[in-house]
C-alpha cells in the first residue's frame, strides 16, 4: 500500500488561520504603539477611530474561513459588514468589504455549479438595490452612479470566475478525452500483438498436428518430430501470453522489465519455425542493413509473420519468398507467394492489422492476388535518415 504524503503546511492550515493572524498582529501592533489604546477598544461611545479596522478584521477572518465551504456564506458576511460599516459614517470600508464579498462571488463562479454561483451574484445585486430604494425613498439626495459601479463589479467578478470555471471544464474533457483515446490505442495495441503472436504459432500448430496425424501410422519419427515441434510452439505461445498478461496487471513499476520486443533480428527464428511446419521462407535483403526505430523494426517483424502465417494456413504452397529493402528513407518489405489462398487469408483480421500498423506509421500498404498467380504483401514503412546514423 502506497503511503499519501502529507500536503505542505501552508496547506494543512485553513487560510482563515492565516488572516485571523495578520489582522491579530497588526491590531497588536498598533496598541503598542498607543498604550491607552487598549482601553479605548474597550469602552466602546459609538465612535472608535479604529472600529473601521476591526470589522474588517472579524469579516475578513469569518470570510476566509467559510469561503472554501460555504462561499455563499462567505459573500452574505462580507455585505453584512459592509451594511453594518455604513452606519460608521466611513466611506472606503463598506467599498472594501463589498469588493470582498465580489471576490467571494468570482470564486463561487470558478468552482462551484451554476446555480450557487447565480445566487451568490444576486446577493450582492439585491443588496445594492434595497440599499438604493431606502436612499430614494427617505428622501436623501443620492448619486445612482455608485450602485450601478458597483453592481458592474459583481457582474465583472462573475464572468471572470465562471469564464475559469468554463476553462477548467473544457480542460477536464480534453484530458478525458486523450486518456480515452490513449486507452483505446493501447487496447489496440495489445490485440494486434496478441493477433500476430497467437495467430501465427497457432497455424504452425495447426500445420504440424495435420502432418502428423497423416504420417503417424507409417512415419512414426515424423510424427513424433510433429509432436515435439507442436509442444515447443505450444509453451512458447503460452509463456508470451503470461508475459504479457503479467504485463497488464503489475503495478510496480520497479518489477522486472518485459522482454524485449521483436524486430527484423528475429527472422531467422521465424524462418525456422516455419520450415518445421513444411514451408520454406527464402528471405532476401537488399541494401545497407541499418538500425530501425523500434517501431518500425516491430511492424516490419509482425507484417513478415502475419504474411507468412496466412502462407502458412491458407496458400497451400511450400515457399514464399520475403524482400526487406534498406532504403535512404524507407524501409520496404514484400512477401509472395505462389499459392492459391489469398481470397480466405485477405478475409481475416491479419490484413486489416498489418494495414492499420502501416497506417499509424503514415506508410503504404497493398495486399492482394498478383496477376501472373500467388499473393503479395508490400509495405512502405518511412524512416527518417537520421534514425540510421
Amino acid at each position: 500500500m502506497i503511503a499519501t504524503p502529507h500536503p505542505p503546511l501552508l496547506k494543512r492550515v485553513p487560510p482563515g488561520v492565516w488572516v485571523a493572524a495578520f489582522w491579530s498582529t497588526l491590531i497588536l501592533a498598533r496598541t503598542f504603539q498607543r498604550p491607552d489604546e487598549m482601553q479605548r477598544l474597550l469602552r466602546y461611545h459609538g465612535n472608535i477611530e479604529d472600529a473601521p479596522l476591526l470589522v474588517t478584521a472579524v469579516v475578513t477572518t469569518l470570510g476566509a474561513l467559510l469561503l472554501f465551504r460555504a462561499p455563499l456564506a462567505a459573500v452574505a458576511i462580507a455585505l453584512a459588514g459592509a451594511v453594518f460599516s455604513l452606519g460608521m459614517e466611513v466611506r472606503a470600508t463598506p467599498v472594501v468589504l463589498f469588493l470582498l464579498a465580489d471576490a467571494a462571488v468570482g470564486y463561487a463562479a470558478a468552482t462551484r455549479s451554476r446555480r450557487v454561483s447565480v445566487l451568490a451574484a444576486v446577493l450582492p445585486v439585491g443588496v445594492l438595490v434595497a440599499y438604493t430604494v431606502w436612499r430614494l425613498g427617505s428622501g436623501y439626495a443620492f448619486n445612482l452612479s455608485v450602485p450601478a459601479a458597483l453592481a458592474s463589479t459583481v457582474v465583472i467578478a462573475w464572468l471572470i470566475g465562471n469564464t475559469i470555471h468554463q476553462n477548467r471544464a473544457h480542460a477536464d474533457t480534453v484530458r478525458a478525452q486523450a486518456t480515452q483515446q490513449a486507452v483505446t490505442a493501447e487496447r489496440l495495441r495489445i490485440a494486434r500483438e496478441l493477433h500476430d503472436m497467437v495467430a501465427h504459432n497457432i497455424g504452425i500448430i495447426a500445420i504440424q498436428a495435420g502432418v502428423g496425424s497423416l504420417v503417424m501410422d507409417t512415419q512414426p519419427a515424423e510424427t513424433r518430430n510433429a509432436l515435439d515441434a507442436i509442444e515447443a510452439t505450444s509453451r512458447e505461445t503460452l509463456a508470451g501470453l503470461r508475459r504479457m498478461l503479467g504485463a497488464l496487471r503489475r503495478s510496480d513499476p520497479e518489477s522486472a522489465p518485459l522482454d524485449p520486443l521483436p524486430g527484423l533480428a528475429a527472422l531467422g527464428q521465424l524462418v525456422g519455425k516455419t520450415a518445421a511446419a513444411g514451408v520454406r521462407v527464402d528471405v532476401r535483403w537488399r541494401g545497407e542493413r541499418r538500425d530501425l526505430p523500434s517501431d518500425v523494426d516491430l511492424a516490419a517483424f509482425r507484417i513478415v509473420q502475419e504474411a507468412v502465417t496466412n502462407v502458412v494456413r491458407h496458400s497451400g504452397t511450400r515457399d514464399c519468398s520475403v524482400t526487406v529493402d534498406y532504403r535512404p528513407d524507407e524501409l520496404a518489405v514484400d512477401i509472395v507467394d505462389l499459392g492459391s489462398g489469398g481470397t480466405v487469408a485477405e478475409s481475416g483480421y491479419g490484413i486489416a492489422g498489418m494495414r492499420e500498423r502501416v497506417s499509424l506509421l503514415h506508410g503504404e500498404f497493398s495486399a492482394g492476388p498478383r496477376p501472373e498467380g500467388g499473393f503479395r504483401v508490400a509495405a512502405r514503412l518511412p524512416v527518417s535518415v537520421e534514425a540510421g546514423r
